[in-house]
């Protein structure tokens, strides 16, 4: 498969492995063989006439050790290049920057081996093999294709790179490593022509505080390398900077805390840094000064050679300067005060907010009192949000006037940098993320909500045949249908609903889901409705929970089902009796449709992309134990119009935390050991079916339970 969309990355990988075998290189160290000036490219190489191996050294490496790392690298890099630029234009971008840059790197050394520079004299007698540097230079290429923020995030993983490799190490191979990332990088807007038409943006609050946090991560392995492997590069040898032992472990446990704070955008991490970047300059201003004196006098001082020592006091100064021109994005107060800050509403003007607007299927959800709440500067919109893991879970669509939407997003994305939260929003209607699209945001689909219109429903035709026989069933059995609400009902009621909800939790083999999925303390409200399956004799059979859809200045134009929940021994196809029946009452009260809810990981079409068919994949694997894919199918049933629910993120990078965060919302009271055990033990749901012979599991809204 690889062989035919990557050709050259799988060729010149073959190659390297076959030469390798047939050679002996592999377990023989290619550099202790009488062969090797003939393989090996420099500047011995060339001055003797050895042309040919800037053709045959890229297919070695050094020692057997290498070649694991060698081979993996630019089968990454040469694939990416490969895979983004297409095989013609990768393989003229790796050939080409190979050659070039360890022909500019040879010039190079040609020029200074005689000025006196003990390093370029060195190197200029050595000899390397490898083909990193037209990996680099691929890699480098076709960064420009990629879209801001990783673009620029890929450039400065490979600068930081390459400068502490020349600065720290400084052999052959990192030398054309450098000039291989010096003349490709500003080449590969050229090269992709109209192609790369889309600009840098202006470094974002977050971006900044990932720059900082990076050159400090930078800085301390650094100081890791020049203390446990000291080299000798263009500067003079690192042997003389290297830490003891103890202050290595003093700057570890000193710096992993303040990195932390510094991804979250801490005021106090950001003074602690601005405090260990000056004594680290300061100690290095008073070395030198020692250094300065002693010379003046003319004695030894005994400290190391000073063109290292001032590249290393000047990246520490580089930090310095990044966190005092990037200090704006380390304002993040308290998380007390984060708290106060973030919670500026409350459900009644949730509510209040909602009838006047009106706003998705879900968003009767947004005022549940779990939800904390940004109201917008002009007081008159408002998103609802979870805040788990650092995360701000942003549930649904805001609550808006028209046009005033999208203002409300980005106030509250500025909320959640100016907290260090990571923003994303929740099922979300395509609308709105197509606003977020425009800031650069991605989505990717994560439930599917179905709708009924109730103006054309009929239940007619063999589609139709499990819900007519579910109403016939149940008037020949006297199974009367009420539409009420909960909170009015006599205590027996009650007592038989939330028994029925007991016994399913009791039965199911995981822990009960929260966050968009409802239960009987939210069927309560009276401005829940709530369909009950009764016998004669007074038993409750069945019951769903049905949330107000407000359309606008206080009008409910249709209904959301939530709970969904039936006896073990009761009526069986007692969903269908409900969902077929409420359907009906509404459509006589005027309701316009009635939803079903979306069941997440779970639609009607196939992946889109990478993220997607992640997510479908879990979905297979949570469907023994909370069923999307059954409950989908029982849905279908009714013939619903298929709606895609979206999460809105900033950029791959917050998949991750975005995960667990919603991982906390739905399952807060549920630990990862204890979501293992029940995993491994293979313990599963106990599940009732309904007429028509579907398994229903659990409760509709937003998720299955």
């Amino acid at each position: 498969m690889l062989r035919h969309r990557l050709p050259f990355t799988s060729l010149v990988t073959l190659t390297m492995l076959a030469l390798a075998l047939a050679t002996g290189a592999l377990w023989s160290a290619a550099e202790d063989r009488a062969a090797y000036p003939y393989i090996a490219y420099g500047l011995p190489s060339l001055e003797s006439g050895r042309w040919w191996t800037l053709f045959t050294g890229p297919l070695f490496a050094v020692v057997p050790l290498y070649y694991l790392p060698m081979v993996l690298s630019f089968a990454l890099f040469a694939g990416f290049a490969e895979w983004r630029l297409g095989t013609r234009r990768a393989m003229a971008v790796a050939i080409g920057g190979q050659f070039v840059s360890v022909l500019v790197a040879v010039q190079f050394l040609a020029l200074s081996r005689n000025s006196g520079w003990e390093w370029a004299e060195r190197i200029a007698g050595s000899l390397d093999v490898g083909f990193s540097g037209g990996a680099l230079a691929a890699v480098a290429v076709a960064s420009a294709t990629l879209r801001p923020p990783w673009r620029l995030r890929l450039r400065a993983g490979l600068c930081v790179y390459a400068g502490v490799a020349i600065i720290f190490v400084g052999t052959l191979a990192d030398l054309v490593h450098f000039f291989a990332l010096v003349l490709a990088l500003p080449f590969g807007r050229k090269f992709l022509g109209a192609k790369d038409s889309s600009r840098e943006r202006r470094p974002s609050l977050r971006e900044w505080r990932f720059y900082v946090m990076a050159g400090l991560l930078v800085l301390t392995v650094a100081e890791l390398v020049m203390s446990f492997v000291p080299g000798n590069g263009p500067f003079g040898s690192s042997e003389e900077l290297s830490l003891s032992t103890w202050e290595v472990v003093v700057l570890c446990l000193i710096v992993v805390p303040i990195m932390n704070g510094l991804r979250k955008g801490s005021q106090v991490a950001w003074w602690c840094a601005m405090i260990l970047t000056s004594f680290v300059i300061l100690q290095v201003m008073v070395y030198g000064g020692v250094l300065t004196l002693a010379e003046i006098f003319g004695e030894d001082a005994g400290v190391v050679d000073p063109p290292l020592f001032f590249v290393d006091n000047l990246l520490w100064t580089v930090e310095f300067a990044l966190l005092v021109s990037s200090r704006g994005a380390f304002r993040v107060p308290s998380r007390r005060k984060c708290r106060r800050l973030g919670r500026m509403g409350n459900p009644a003007l949730a509510r209040t907010l909602l009838s006047r607007h009106g706003g998705s299927t879900l968003s009767w959800m947004t005022t549940w009192p779990q939800n904390s709440y940004f109201v917008a500067a002009d007081g008159k919109s408002y998103l609802a949000y979870r805040r788990h893991a650092g995360v701000a879970i942003a549930l649904g669509d805001p609550i808006a006037p028209d046009g005033a939407a999208d203002r409300t997003i980005a106030e509250f994305i500025t909320m959640c940098e100016n907290t260090g939260l990571v923003p994303c929003l929740f099922s979300a209607t395509g609308e709105t993320t197509a606003k977020t699209e425009e800031l650069g945001w991605k989505q990717v689909q994560v439930a599917e909500d179905t709708l009924i219109e109730l103006e054309t429903l009929e239940f007619r035709g063999k589609r139709w045949q499990d819900v007519r026989t579910a109403l016939n069933r149940a008037k020949k059995d006297g199974i009367e249908f009420r539409l009420v609400r909960l909170a009015d009902q006599p205590r027996a009621v009650i007592s038989q609903v939330r028994a029925i909800s007991e016994e399913w939790i009791s039965d199911k083999g995981m822990p009960e889901m929260g966050f968009t999925l409802g239960g009987v303390d939210e069927a309560m409200d009276p401005e829940t409705r709530v369909g009950l399956a009764v016998d004669a004799d007074g038993v409750v059979h069945g019951v769903t929970s049905w949330l107000p859809v407000y359309t606008g200045a206080g009008a409910i134009g249709g209904w959301t089902l939530d709970v969904m929940r039936k006896r073990a021994d009761g009526f069986r196809p007692s969903m269908e009796f409900l969902i077929a029946s409420s359907c009906l009452a509404f459509r006589e009260e005027g309701a316009k449709f009635v939803s079903l809810s979306g069941a997440p990981l779970a639609s009607s079409g196939e992946p889109a992309h990478a993220v997607e068919r992640v997510l479908d994949a879990l979905g297979t694997m949570m469907e023994p134990f909370y069923g999307f894919r059954s409950l989908h199918a029982f849905k279908a049933k009714f013939q619903p119009r298929h709606v895609p629910l979206y999460l809105a993120f900033r950029d791959e990078a917050d998949l991750p935390r975005i995960g667990i965060a919603l991982g906390r919302a739905y399952l807060p009271n549920t630990g990862l050991l204890r979501l293992a055990k029940l995993a491994r033990s293979g313990k599963k749901p106990q599940r009732t079916v309904d007429g028509g012979g579907v398994m229903v599991l659990r409760s509709a809204s937003g998720t299955p339970r």
